[in-house]
């Protein structure tokens, strides 16, 4: 009878050159793994986003060389009468801008409408999904002054209003964040904590603005930490002598961390502490509207990164 061939020796014993090679790749393997797992986590940082209103209505053409220069990694597009670079997308067309934004390698991370408000952010929804961003900021209106279940009651039914909005948002992957401003309806902390309690939807966000609220450190960390993962903008910006009238230039600059009273310090910590994933925007107002923070854009750059060292030396602390 023929006997069955049995398969070739190696099929089941590896030489002993493959074995060794075989053993040194998983140990090796074993070795890359072991140090990946512990490996110590990334350490959290400001995501910063640049606010084109810091430049007045410079073009374009000169703000976005900014982008890179202050360490952010992308622009936020602001109209009249803070800036007009949004009004220069329009312009210019979308197809010309994206051009220009490859030209100096910038992406769009975000428009402020304050013009628009909620109930008309229909068609510039769809332009932010089509620049690929991901946030769209603008406010409330009143009613002013409320407090307490009379607040809580305004809040909630303005929350059944924007909802329709909010759904468009969340079919084209926008966040729709709504700042806190004196003399709305979200003017106070507690106005914030409703808001999100009052709207479950992941498409509306909150942009914090501590210069609206009162300048205590332990309180704005407190409200960080209540806002969680429903914080989407974080302004970088304090009252200091305010920013609704002429003053020398030098107090209107203690807008900016580091320069007036407010200690960033605590809020900072707060934010790392929540592992902050939205961004943030070192921000003042000039006066008048529409100008730039300093005369030129280095000096505005070079003012920007100033408050940005400044908030990397508290986080160290």
């Amino acid at each position: 009878m023929t006997q069955p061939s049995l398969p070739p020796r190696d099929a089941f014993h590896p030489n002993r050159r493959e074995f060794t090679k075989t053993l040194l790749a998983s140990a090796l393997g074993c070795a890359l793994g072991s140090s990946l797992l512990n490996a110590a986590p990334t350490p959290w940082a400001p995501r910063y986003m640049l606010g084109s209103s810091l430049f007045g209505r410079l073009p374009l053409r000169e703000v976005l060389p900014a982008v890179a220069a202050c360490g952010a990694e992308a622009i936020d597009l602001w109209p009249k009468p803070h800036g007009s670079q949004r009004e220069e997308l329009d312009e210019m067309g979308l197809e010309k801008f994206q051009q220009l934004l490859a030209e100096f390698g910038v992406k769009v991370g975000m428009t402020t409408r304050y013009d628009l408000g909620v109930p008309k952010l229909a068609p510039e929804l769809d332009v932010v999904q089509a620049l690929g961003a991901k946030i769209i900021v603008t406010g409330t209106g009143g009613p002013k002054g409320l407090a307490g279940p009379e607040l809580k009651a305004a809040v909630a039914e303005y929350a059944g209003k924007i909802a329709p909005m909010l759904a468009l948002a969340e079919e084209k992957g926008v966040t729709i964040a709504l700042e806190n401003h004196g003399n709305g309806l979200l003017e106070t902390a507690d106005s914030l904590r409703y808001l999100i309690e009052a709207v479950p939807s992941k498409a509306l966000g909150i942009a914090l603005a501590p210069y609206h609220l009162e300048q205590d450190p332990a309180s704005l960390a407190q409200l960080v930490r209540d806002l969680g993962p429903r914080l989407a903008v974080f302004y970088a910006w304090q009252h200091g002598k305010g920013a609704s009238g002429a003053q020398p230039k030098a107090d209107e600059l203690l807008q900016l961390p580091g320069r007036g009273p407010l200690d960033f310090g605590p809020i900072f910590q707060a934010l790392k502490a929540i592992g902050f994933a939205g961004v943030t925007q070192i921000f003042m107002h000039p006066f008048p509207r529409g100008i730039p923070i300093l005369e030129t854009v280095g000096e505005c750059v070079t003012e920007i990164n100033r408050a940005r060292t400044h908030i990397e030396t508290l986080l160290k602390a």
